[in-house]
């Protein structure tokens, strides 16, 4: 059966990786490919549409990227966004020009075009999400308006007899309402696809892609025992099976209990078919983070530690063809992307071993959202109970821990922790909380204070606790959790985790926070 393809030109946007996942949410399969991609392969690729992004550029300079206008003759339905909305425009004829009033965030957009495929269902005004300071000034001949803004006059624009349509507003992100409709019809209305694509046909995909790959190699996994990396693991696995070796480093920085389930699950009676090393180096870690305060410092020294142990094991093992990673993609988004601005280091894209002999690296998982990962391991057989853990990040704890890491710090974050999620598995068990949120752990702050515990004055820490709801932890909100809840946790701490004696709620969303408190 011939596969139905999307195909997301990447013209250096934020949001490009996003687009595809919509697409995929809509059943279609997406791909994302750079602005660089000769016109010929685009062809041979026969999609059955294609999605210009977004991006910093103005269209209308002459280094900014750019297409052939060839593009526009090969009869596949285009939809241009943000971007790629003034690109179509300047390349067909139209005007591109710097907005007299940049429009960023919600901005009420107006439906001009009620007979227009995409909006078919699509409310007369509508919050969209807008991110641009340039903007289309006259449309090319040909096209009919479609929306408007009080400060754009081309929000929207379409060709139909072309098969082109463009928006300048953002239809992929959540703030847009009604943008996965947008999407929906676009690739069904215009593209006429039939949405045949499941998770499953991407499971089945990649296993056959990395068999064909690796061939007869040998692949090296760091394995964290989380769900990108487990999931990553055992779709190397599938593919490969004892050509994979799993080292797995446990640098005193796992959730309580973690590091003996990890290797319960992966290690020699486990039910994958891979080879599993066990590394025990907490108190190496430890030692290198004496005395560190730093958020960034301890992130490059738990990083660089981590590379040198895994560097001694890969030593032992001996060469290897592929490198394997469970990069995911807001890992790659917020450690750097082209022109986006880098966020955090801490995350598997980079800092890689710089004396392990190995010929390539492989991130099966580099193009999914969370969900989709958890998906993906949901199909592969993977236990529920490991699917849906909590997401860790690379340095574990030590982004959890405010100030200097130690040995006491690290068992009081544990068993805060560990309390915190067994109390919303009660809850969630006997119905006080409908859903479990996305994500939720305790931290611990550099904040001392004042207490009492029977007859006697404490000064101890304070343990803080986060919960967000989130579809793609690109954004994320906090989440509502019953103040009954909240306060059996509190008390929880106080009398059963020693050196705390105050319990805070984490309020802040992303942005302006990010998930982790460091």
């Amino acid at each position: 059966m011939e596969k139905e393809m999307i195909i997301v030109l990447d013209f250096g946007g934020q949001y490009n990786q996003l687009i595809a996942r919509r697409v995929r949410d809509c059943s279609v399969y997406a791909e994302v490919r750079p602005h660089t991609m000769p016109i010929e392969e685009l062809r041979a690729l026969a999609p059955k549409g294609i999605i210009f992004t977004g991006g910093p550029n103005s269209a209308y300079l002459p280094d900014s990227p750019s297409y052939s206008k060839e593009i526009f003759d090969l009869g596949i339905p285009i939809l241009g966004i943000c971007y790629g909305s003034q690109l179509m425009a300047h390349l067909l004829g139209g005007r591109v020009a710097t907005a007299p009033t940049s429009e960023y965030g919600r901005t009420k957009t107006e439906i001009d075009g009620t007979s227009s495929k995409i909006f078919e269902g699509v409310k007369p005004v509508i919050d969209s999400w807008m991110s641009h300071t340039d903007y289309i000034a006259e449309a090319p001949e040909g096209f009919t308006v479609t929306a408007h803004t009080d400060n754009c006059p081309v929000a929207a624009m379409e060709s139909p007899e072309r098969g082109l349509y463009a928006t300048q507003f953002h239809p992929e992100v959540m703030h847009t309402e009604q943008g996965l409709e947008i999407l929906h019809n676009f690739v069904y209305k215009v593209c006429g696809c039939k949405g045949d694509w499941k998770m499953d046909s991407f499971v089945d995909m990649t296993v056959a892609s990395l068999r064909e790959k690796i061939g007869d190699g040998r692949v090296l996994c760091a394995l964290s025992g989380g769900v990108d990396s487990s999931v990553a693991a055992v779709l190397l696995s599938k593919a490969v099976g004892k050509q994979l070796t799993c080292v797995f480093v446990d640098h005193g920085l796992l959730r309580k209990n973690e590091a003996d389930e990890v290797e319960a699950i992966f290690g020699p009676s486990g039910n994958y078919e891979l080879n599993f090393v066990r590394v025990n180096a907490q108190d190496r870690f430890y030692k290198a983070l004496e005395g560190v305060t730093d958020p960034e410092r301890k992130r490059k020294i738990i990083g660089e530690e981590f590379i040198r142990v895994f560097e001694e094991e890969a030593k032992k093992i001996g060469a290897v063809d592929f490198l394997a990673q469970g990069t995911i993609y807001p890992d790659v988004i917020e450690s750097g992307l082209g022109k986006s601005a880098t966020i955090k280091s801490h995350h598997n894209v980079g800092g890689l071993p710089e004396h392990v002999d190995f010929k390539e690296i492989v991130e099966p998982l580099r193009m999914l959202f969370k969900d989709e990962v958890r998906r993906a391991g949901l199909e592969l057989g993977i236990p529920d109970y490991l699917v849906f853990r909590q997401p860790f990040p690379g340095p574990g704890l030590g982004v959890r821990i405010i100030d200097e890491i130690t040995e006491d710090k690290v068992r009081i974050v544990q068993d805060a922790d560990f309390i915190f999620r067994d109390e919303m598995d009660k809850a969630k068990a006997d119905g006080r909380v409908k859903d479990l949120p996305n994500q939720y752990f305790a931290a611990l702050t550099n904040m001392r204070s004042v207490g009492v515990m029977g007859d006697f004055r404490t000064f101890d820490y304070a343990v803080v606790l986060r919960a967000v709801n989130t579809s793609d932890f690109m954004t994320a909100d906090c989440t509502d959790i019953p103040f009954e809840v909240l306060q059996r946790v509190m008390n929880r701490i106080i009398n059963e985790v020693k050196g705390v004696n105050r319990v805070l709620y984490d309020l802040t969303s992303k942005p302006p926070g990010t998930i982790e408190l460091l």
